[in-house]
């Protein structure tokens, strides 16, 4: 199943309390369920100004559709096609 990267713009999400990522990951999670089990959440990433997710899903426009209904940015989803690491050089 393919692999995708979404980013997310939402200004100071670098500022975001645990208590605030706890209920941002619940929503998340509930419209996952949802959706059914063909999507899934492996993790994100947290930047000042951007959050980074990490997931699996059969199509872009399942991404699409979980991001609407949970109310979050889906700027801009990218399919992974490779995934490289320092390994990936070793003879």
């Amino acid at each position: 199943m393919p692999k995708y990267i979404i980013e997310r713009e939402l200004s100071g999400a670098g500022n975001l309390s645990g208590e605030q990522l706890h209920g941002i990951s619940q929503k998340s999670c509930g419209v996952l369920k949802e959706l059914g089990p063909q999507i899934q959440w492996l993790e994100s990433y947290v930047t000042p100004d951007k959050i980074y997710c990490v997931y699996i899903a059969p199509s872009e426009d399942l991404i699409r559709r979980h991001a609407t209904a949970g109310g979050f940015p889906a700027n801009r989803i990218s399919e992974v096609k490779s995934i490289i690491d320092p390994t990936t050089g070793d003879a």
